[in-house]
């Protein structure tokens, strides 16, 4: 007898198989949401658990798992990616590079953005600016509602855009994620976001990652062999992609963001490598 998950999952090279049928399982039917961008499945998953298994921000995650909505963590990348290219300014700004932002006021979709936590994570540690000693913009509220941002960001007038912001002088720079404009009147704040990236690599030992993949905690504890049937699905479409994948290659990441995301004050309280896997069934590495 084959059960149905109702999942929500970007299509990516590494998840093909899993759209197209060609790896399956015969246990485990997944039925797919049509959800684009994907972004929008995260607080209709957080909020009320509208998928078997979504697709879902690390940033997002973490504060689910602080604030205890019944989701359980796969040991799955589905996508990471260097963050500096999405930091812009003005061509004609006199910033010349991140440390110049100190005192400066960005913009960015949503303070908890993951995007957003990594590239304060970053300044933090290799330019010395805490996320307090810059103004932040936002747009919308975090995916999880009890989440409430830090003094020091505020929100756009109704109706304000990012990028018009970015382009009159309302807001210094601008954190926009995947969506970067072909616009000769901006440029990033990093002078060689490859380098910068490299670094952050070199240092650390992983790209940031950006997506992981979760299920509801109910399924989990009532059917955990069905479980190891999605990550071995999910394995088994991933191929040869070198995105992580396992407790022991998530680490690192996990670990990292955890802690920029409480200095940042993201979080209510620290959170351990097992905060993050609680509910994952022992039998998955």
């Amino acid at each position: 007898m084959t059960t149905t998950w109702t999942a929500a999952l970007g299509r990516y090279p590494h998840t093909a198989a899993l759209f197209d049928g060609s790896v399956r399982s015969p246990g485990l039917a997944l039925d797919f949401a049509a959800v684009a961008p994907i972004s929008r499945a995260f607080a209709p998953m957080v909020r009320r658990a509208a998928y078997d298994v979504s697709e879902m921000a690390i940033a997002t995650f973490l504060q689910a798992r602080a604030w205890g909505y019944p989701l359980v963590l796969l040991p799955v990348v589905v996508a990471a990616r260097f963050q500096e290219a999405a930091l812009l300014c003005r061509a004609d700004s006199d910033i010349c590079g991140p440390g110049d932002l100190r005192g400066r006021r960005i913009g960015v979709r949503a303070y908890s953005q993951t995007t957003g936590m990594w590239l304060r994570g970053i300044l933090a540690e290799d330019h010395g600016i805490a996320a307090g000693e810059i103004g932040w913009t936002t747009f919308e509220d975090a995916h999880v509602p009890d989440y409430a941002d830090p003094v020091f960001v505020t929100r756009a007038p109704p109706g304000a855009d990012l990028l018009a912001m970015l382009r009159s002088g309302a807001v210094d720079a601008a954190i926009l994620g995947n969506d970067l404009p072909d616009d000769p009147g901006l440029r990033t704040v990093f002078p060689d976001p490859g380098a910068a990236g490299a670094a952050f690599l070199g240092r650390h030992g992983f790209v940031p990652t950006n997506h992981l993949v979760v299920l509801r905690q109910a399924l989990a504890e009532a059917q955990p062999e069905l479980v190891g049937e999605l990550v071995g699905m999910l394995a088994a479409a991933r191929g040869a992609a070198s995105l992580p994948f396992g407790r022991a290659a998530l680490t690192p990441a996990i670990a990292l963001a955890a802690g920029f995301m409480l200095a940042q004050g993201m979080l209510p309280r620290a959170m351990t490598i097992d905060d993050a896997f609680a509910g994952l069934p022992a039998q998955i590495a």
